[in-house]
């Protein structure tokens, strides 16, 4: 089958089993953006992984399929999207196995690499083999039901991993978040094997494997000196590559002009951006993404280093988030955007600055005994506007564009949503781990210490060696490169020889646990400062969006690829 515009048999029978792998697809791709944050405690203890690396599982993920979504979807057009399908869902699989069975940290970065790669094929053929297996009657009811999966899966994936970390199931700790995808996998597998009809474009663009190239490239290297510049110290090379990669960008945008002044087939038409309000949009998507995926892992650092949340109560915790996601969603579109337009996005992102402030605000006031109910609300806050702004974000960068490049142009949209979590979870090393040195033990919590061991066989003397000890000791794990590591200070001796006494050494654990709270406190409340500032250059940009958005009914180009999904902890 190639087209239901120009096929007149009778709709597939197996269509709605086929539908089930398809979703399947949907649900693992959707999860596994958001499982990780969840375990990266446990992650580093079983592995030893530096921050950097957790960096790399999450922003190799993103970068990957973001560079594989549009190439994936033009590939399912030449060569098959039944095929395209099954080589991505049996390749995610794979790699989530692979992840599972990870021995180090560089060998889970590869296999989640190789997750985001996988995942860039298999994705793209979703919506389109719906508009060629299903009646135009009947495509409603199933984008319905794919953008329901999504939501579900965007709520599901914290909180799935949260419970499946904490389980530890089989002793296997963190590991089943991955090899949860392969009885899903494999099932998905088999069904769309036997279920799914075969189905390629009439007219399949070219594939762009040097405009491919050339993105990889200069992406990679803009995005690997902000990962790994501050724990190498940012030697002067990370700041020329950054800007070498700038430059091979630009000869990126260079070839695809030229390559669209020859065939027509560039992998992003560099035409779309002459109209204002795609550019002004394709800006908005990657700057909500890139706050959102800066905000999430912060906050999950927060939570679970800081505060010392389980896995399971860190991924519930992003729960009113969710829930809020979603009702502003509706709102938006079903009675918001129609009436008042850009308006609507515009307040959504006031709302989402609204939140950020109310949640600074809060952690500041209540400190470290932060409750659950007292970040909820800000979180809710925050939630409802991401949602006025997700929804219609896609129809809204469509408004300008003609519906004969709808496809490419969401194409664009969808990548520029993954880019922006890639750059997220670079700049996290930037912003997050930057502050942190900034914020260490307090008065409050040397005063404390200072007062628990005079209860101890420490003299006077021996105490404030102690408490100076352990001020100098934290202030190094918070400054250091890999705050994960320990340094040379916190071996010292005037601190082994107070361990000898349990009530001091039990001070010191104390001491510890409270210096680390306010630090993550502190440091997680400045750091959404930034985010709400990210946030509001966004609102800014919602200037020059088209006033009205015009509601698009799907193509088949245009539904060749996905929204992108919302990133949650």
């Amino acid at each position: 089958m190639n087209s239901p515009a120009t096929s007149h048999a009778p709709p597939d029978p197996r269509r709605w089993l086929a539908l089930t792998a398809l979703l399947a697809g949907t649900l693992m791709d959707v999860i596994d953006v958001t499982i990780v944050n969840v375990a990266i405690p446990h992650l580093q203890e079983d592995l030893g992984a530096s921050y950097t690396a957790v960096q790399w599982t999450v922003a190799g993920y993103a970068l990957t399929f973001a560079l594989l979504l549009i190439t994936g979807g033009r590939l399912g057009d030449i060569f098959g999207r039944k095929r395209l399908f099954l080589l991505g869902i049996a390749g995610f699989t794979a790699a989530s196995l692979l992840c599972g069975l990870a021995v180090n940290a560089p060998m889970l970065i590869a296999s989640r690499v190789a997750q985001g790669a996988m995942a860039g094929l298999m994705v793209p053929q979703v919506l389109a083999t719906v508009h060629v297996a299903f009646p135009k009657g009947e495509r409603a009811k199933v984008f319905g039901i794919h953008g329901a999966i999504t939501a579900v899966g965007t709520i599901l994936g914290p909180v799935l991993g949260g419970f499946l970390v904490q389980a530890d199931l089989f002793g296997l700790s963190w590991r089943p978040i991955f090899l949860i995808n392969l009885p899903i996998g494999l099932a998905a597998l088999i069904i769309a094997a036997r279920a799914m009809g075969e189905s390629k474009a009439e007219r399949a663009p070219r594939v762009d494997l040097v405009g491919m190239g050339l993105a990889a490239l200069g992406l990679l290297m803009v995005i690997y000196p902000l990962t790994e510049g501050r724990s190498l110290g940012w030697p002067a090379w990370t700041f020329v590559m950054a800007a070498a990669g700038v430059c091979v960008l630009a000869v990126f945008v260079a070839h695809q002009r030229a390559k669209t002044a020859c065939d027509d087939s560039p992998l992003m038409p560099t035409g779309l951006f002459t109209a204002r309000g795609f550019s002004a949009g394709i800006g908005v998507q990657l700057l909500i993404t890139l706050s959102l995926s800066v905000f999430f892992l912060a906050w999950m650092l927060y939570l679970q280093i800081g505060l010392g949340y389980s896995a399971l109560r860190a991924g519930l915790a992003g729960l009113p988030f969710s829930a809020a996601v979603m009702i502003g969603a509706g709102l938006a579109m079903g009675a918001l955007v129609p009436r008042f337009g850009r308006t609507v996005l515009q307040a959504g992102a006031v709302l989402m600055v609204v939140g950020l402030l109310l949640f600074a605000w809060q952690t500041g006031a209540a400190g470290p005994s932060i409750g659950y109910w007292q970040m909820a609300w800000p979180m809710a806050v925050f939630g409802l506007g991401m949602g006025m702004i997700v929804a219609p974000l896609t129809d809204t960068v469509l408004t300008d564009v003609p519906a004969r490049d709808a496809g490419s142009a969401s194409g664009v949209s969808a990548t520029a949503g993954q880019l922006g979590s890639a750059f997220g979870a670079a700049l996290v090393a930037v912003v997050f781990f930057g502050l942190l040195g900034g914020h260490t033990a307090n008065g409050e919590v040397t005063d404390r210490l200072r007062t628990d061991l005079a209860a101890t066989s420490l003299s006077t003397e021996q105490a404030d060696r102690t408490v100076t000890a352990f001020t100098v000791c934290h202030r190094d794990r918070a400054s250091q490169t890999d705050p994960a590591s320990t340094p040379a200070s916190c071996t010292a001796p005037v601190l082994a020889s107070a361990q000898t006494d349990p009530r001091a050494a039990d001070a010191l654990r104390q001491a510890g646990a409270r210096a680390n709270a306010h630090t993550y406190t502190d440091t997680v409340g400045e750091t959404v400062l930034y985010v709400a500032g990210l946030v509001t250059v966004a609102l800014l940009l919602m200037f020059a969006l088209p006033r009205k958005v015009r509601p698009a009914e799907p193509g088949v180009d245009q539904e060749e690829t996905p929204a992108p999904a919302v990133t949650t902890a």
